[in-house]
């Protein structure tokens, strides 16, 4: 495994940008020096690091919306009517899943039958084949700063457009672009090309540019315990340090469970931190992102906004820095711009209630002991696996199911670590597979699980996973068999 966790060297990384930047035309457009000028140009509203570390001086919790379509001018139509409508605080510019995977032909084929149909044949904003121009005709059009969201394995040359473009935030990452969307992609490869990101972001700092980078923290959604989830977004973190990040946002997807989820989101912040500058990396912001629900919602938009009204109360309980909002037609499909603004507006309206209320009790800082101690169980293990390298380590974690990401589709994932909801709704540990966790914390997992199947009059079994999976549609949290 050539694999380290160091900082690419300069001619190598500059051998790279060239192979990269040839991969579509529109990469010969990519200037850096002229990129950070622009960057420099734009007003300081526009920039999304700072408004975050604003933000989190003010303990606020700002709300963006997930949104993208094919075509510029009604990419730019949107995102305007969920600034000026939706009342968003950041915006986003979702990547089409062509793009996702560097199929640039077929986005290119996408926009031409968007515009000739005149309707989004693409289910995002192929940026790369818009090219430099066509990122910054969108930065141009709006007040608010914006984020690249995608879902990318190899995301080298859609960074160096959409960062050419003025974009000031991007999210993903080596493990959280892989495991829950690949199949085939072997771990060294996608930890390697996030590092070419992680570099990238690491010149525009270095040139006087601060992008925002944000691990996807959900992974697979809403059955993944917290302890996982951080690990990911911890390891990245380190892998973006060690390239020269200095803005990073760590996330997690909203569980369900009012004192897990808080927990979750408070200790997130806090181990970030811990492992950042255990490591020696000492002047790296950290923010905090809490996703909305990720799993199957009610077709009835009233009982949909009750799940969106839940997602706020916990974000703005856990002083999450930012969430992102989902919309009362999760279950249909696409949102309208209408329904997109309508999330947004209830989401803003609740966490604007409870911005100056605290949320502090003895469970919640029992729960935040058990995920501080599951987390460090894995994190500490894959540095172990890789002898003090944690590129080396996580690979070899991942592999060895240290690192076990529930139901994700990628080969290299191990697949044996199955999570359910205790009788409380937090999100627990039924099967351990080869998770390093202590004899005191493989206990509690157990006889959480237990206390479930007692209260249920049931045996601990595969069913409650499945329940659990369907519940929410259902009106529920738990999955219980009378439901």
């Amino acid at each position: 495994m050539d694999i380290k966790n160091i900082k690419i060297p300069e001619g190598e990384f500059e051998q790279l940008r060239k192979e990269v930047l040839t991969q579509w035309p529109t990469g010969k457009d990519v200037n850096l020096e002229e990129a950070v000028a622009y960057h420099k140009s734009m007003p300081e509203h526009k920039d999304f690091s700072k408004k975050l570390i604003k933000a989190k001086n003010e303990k606020r919790t700002l709300i963006e919306p997930r949104a993208g379509v094919p075509v510029i001018d009604e990419h730019i139509k949107l995102l305007k009517y969920l600034q000026d409508n939706g009342e968003a605080d950041l915006l986003p510019t979702t990547i089409d899943s062509y793009t996702r995977q560097n199929r640039y032909p077929e986005a290119e084929n996408g926009i031409s039958e968007s515009i000739k149909l005149n309707r989004a044949m693409l289910n995002g904003f192929p940026a790369v084949n818009h090219g430099v121009a066509g990122c910054r005709r969108i930065i141009d059009s709006l007040d608010t700063p914006v984020q690249v969201r995608h879902g990318t394995p190899d995301a080298r040359l859609l960074t160096e457009i959409t960062y050419a473009g003025g974009f000031t935030s991007y999210e993903g990452g080596g493990i959280s672009y892989n495991l829950p969307y690949c199949k085939n992609v072997p771990m060294e490869k996608t930890i390697r090309d996030w590092q070419y990101v992680d570099r990238l972001t690491g010149l525009y700092e270095e040139m006087g540019i601060s992008i925002n980078r944000e691990p996807y923290g959900p992974l697979t959604g809403t059955l993944v315990p917290p302890f996982v989830s951080h690990a990911a977004a911890i390891i990245e973190a380190l892998l973006a340090a060690e390239q020269g990040v200095k803005n990073i946002t760590v996330g997690y997807g909203q569980c369900g469970n009012l004192i897990q989820d808080i927990a979750a989101i408070r200790t997130l912040e806090e181990l970030t931190d811990e492992y950042l500058q255990k490591y020696g990396y000492n002047d790296v912001v950290v923010t905090t992102v809490l996703h909305q629900w990720m799993g199957g919602f009610p077709a009835d938009e009233a009982k949909a906004f009750g799940v969106i009204s839940l997602g706020s109360t916990i974000a703005a309980l856990a002083k999450a820095t930012k969430v992102i909002v989902k919309t009362p037609h999760e279950a249909v499909g696409i949102p309208t711009m209408e329904a997109n603004a309508a999330g947004l507006r209830c989401t803003k309206q609740v966490v604007n209630m409870l911005s100056d209320q605290n949320f502090q009790n003895n469970e919640l800082e029992i729960e935040k002991e058990v995920i501080r101690q599951e987390t460090r169980c894995i994190v500490d293990k894959c540095f172990e696996l890789g002898e003090g390298d944690i590129a080396v380590g996580v690979c070899r974690g991942v592999e060895a199911g240290v690192l076990d990401v529930p139901f994700a589709p990628c080969r290299a994932n191990a697949g044996l670590m199955l999570p359910a909801r205790d009788n409380n709704g937090a999100v627990r540990v039924l099967n351990m597979g080869n998770i390093p966790f202590s004899k005191e914390l493989k206990d509690f997992h157990k006889s959480k699980i237990e206390e479930r199947a007692k209260a249920e009059k049931r045996e601990v079994s595969f069913q409650m996973v499945i329940d659990d999976v369907y519940a929410i549609g259902k009106g529920r949290l738990v999955g219980r068999p009378r439901y």
